[in-house]
């Protein structure tokens, strides 16, 4: 963990796939609540492009990306 950032949870999700792993993440980052940030342990070889490829493209910050950790704030609204 990075202790710069504040966490509000933490999900390993191990080694699972881009396409399971981005349909939980979408679920957990909206449970989570607006403007929270998820520490995300990902060990599959694709998640160092899969992550910030969903931030962009859903509107989360991803604050922090050093695999298999990535620090995301999901969005406000």
């Amino acid at each position: 963990m990075d202790p710069s950032v504040q966490v509000d949870d933490v999900w390993d999700a191990g080694d699972m796939g881009c396409g399971e792993l981005v349909f939980l993440l979408a679920q957990r980052a909206r449970a989570l609540g607006p403007g929270k940030v998820l520490e995300l342990v990902a060990t599959d070889l694709g998640a160092p492009h899969d992550i910030p490829a969903w931030c962009r493209l859903t509107g989360n910050a991803l604050l922090i990306a050093n695999p298999p950790h990535y620090f995301i704030r999901s969005k406000e609204s």
